[in-house]
């Protein structure tokens, strides 16, 4: 951060530390602090927080300062039931413009998603990589953008959708079925398959904040 030179740099690595729950959700956001840890002065963070704000990644208080937003479970209501229309839609497409190498691909990324289902990180980047495969595949312009808008919120949540062995191992089974629709290339099938997945996970990252939020 010592070179960075506007408001952007320092935007993306507070997004980044936000998305990785480096920056804890509800956490209060102090200029000076930030300021001194980034070594950066004032005038870029304060861009790189009205960045942060239209994303909605920070929230403002009636005070004026601004605070890390909150886990909700009315985020996740609306941002997987928004993910699992934008998944469906692609792989539906996914399912009629795919090809050998790509049903090969997949197959690949499906097999290092088995290897690795055991371990909470790696699987939850293994399903990741599958996902956007699928996505590259589809070619929706439009599609690809809205998701990949609504992915980076999701990075607040998902690994609550991996904490167990029992979840991993049911997204892996999930992401077989998606990739059986997918090399019979049958659309309807394989959007059916890919919005059950998503609304699958937001049962579990509901469950999840639920239970976080109790314990508070």
């Amino acid at each position: 951060m010592r070179r960075a030179s506007g408001g952007q740099l320092v935007y993306a690595e507070l997004r980044r530390r936000i998305l990785s729950l480096e920056l804890e959700p509800g956490q209060r956001l102090y200029e000076p602090e930030l300021a001194t840890a980034l070594q950066v002065s004032r005038t870029p963070l304060r861009e790189a927080l009205r960045l942060l704000l239209a994303e909605d990644l920070v929230d403002q208080l009636p005070t004026g300062g601004m605070v890390v937003r909150p886990l909700t479970a009315s985020d996740i209501e609306e941002l997987y039931g928004v993910r699992a229309a934008l998944e469906g839609l692609m792989t539906g497409e996914a399912a009629r413009r795919l090809t050998d190498d790509d049903a090969a691909a997949l197959r690949r990324l499906l097999d290092r998603n088995e290897r690795l289902v055991g371990n909470a990180d790696d699987a939850m980047r293994a399903g990741h990589d599958l996902h956007l495969r699928i996505a590259d595949i589809a070619g929706h312009g439009w599609a690809s953008r809205l998701h990949a808008q609504v992915d980076g919120h999701m990075s607040r949540y998902r690994p609550f959708t991996n904490e167990s062995q029992a979840r991993r191992t049911a997204a892996l089974q999930e992401h077989r079925e998606i990739v059986a629709a997918l090399t019979e290339r049958d659309p309807d099938e394989a959007r059916r398959r890919a919005e059950s997945h998503v609304l699958a996970a937001r049962d579990v990252a509901l469950d999840a904040i639920g239970t976080r939020l109790d314990a508070r």
